[in-house]
């Protein structure tokens, strides 16, 4: 019996001793379950999802925002002249109708330099082909003078180397201006017999002329002089 005993209390020690080196398993508290209201639960399970925010919504249009300050301005305006009296009205007006008369002055003398410009311009064309042409005139003028000069003096020399008396039947019948122009060229020791063959009132006009003439060419002389 000894032997039982002890073998009893060895196997309860060893009992002992696996369950304080085991770890506590902790228990578990009972579920308390609250209770539900069916009635909530179903109106929110058949309710819709509400749809996401629109973010653009939020944000008013261009055109609506930029339009509200122009009615601001225009209600401003209209609240402004409205506490005008009736002669600040009329002034305004007046000023309103200045102002148009003026910019309307504007364009129309803005369209007058654009005339007088194209019309300068014009003139400057045309007087620079006037300035041509007046060349070209001088030009053909002197080549004239030369090629007349050239032939008086021609004639000249013809009417020296003539006997007098032959001369002066020639120069009864020339006109008076060539007549001249011959007759100032020719030396005087032979323009003298030829006119004392002439006519007594052929050899009258043709020697007044002569001396009206010469005094004509003193005075040009002498005023080119007398300028500075």
């Amino acid at each position: 019996m000894n032997e039982v005993f002890r073998s009893s209390l060895t196997v309860t020690h060893a009992e002992a001793a696996s369950h304080a080196a085991a770890p506590a398993v902790p228990q578990k508290k009972p579920e308390q379950h609250e209770p539900k209201n069916d009635e909530a639960t179903a109106a929110a399970a058949a309710a819709p999802a509400a749809p996401p925010a629109d973010p653009a919504a939020a944000t008013p249009p261009p055109q609506a925002a930029s339009a509200e300050p122009t009615t601001l301005a225009k209600a401003n305006s209209w609240h402004s002249t409205s506490e005008l009296t009736p002669s600040e009205v009329e002034v305004l007006q007046q000023l309103a109708r200045r102002r148009e008369a003026l910019a309307a002055r504007s364009d129309d003398i803005e369209r007058r330099e654009i005339v007088l410009r194209a019309a300068e311009q014009r003139i400057g064309q045309k007087l620079d082909e006037l300035k041509g042409m007046q060349a070209t005139l001088e030009k053909l003028l002197k080549s004239y003078d030369e090629q007349k000069k050239g032939q008086i003096e021609s004639l000249i020399k013809i009417y020296e180397n003539l006997k007098p008396k032959d001369a002066a039947q020639i120069f009864e019948e020339l006109e008076m201006e060539t007549l001249l122009m011959v007759a100032e060229g020719m030396k005087e020791r032979k323009l003298a017999p030829v006119l004392a063959q002439l006519s007594p009132s052929r050899a009258k006009d043709i020697t007044e002329e002569l001396a009206h003439q010469r005094t004509l060419v003193r005075s040009a002389r002498n005023g080119e002089k007398q300028q500075p």
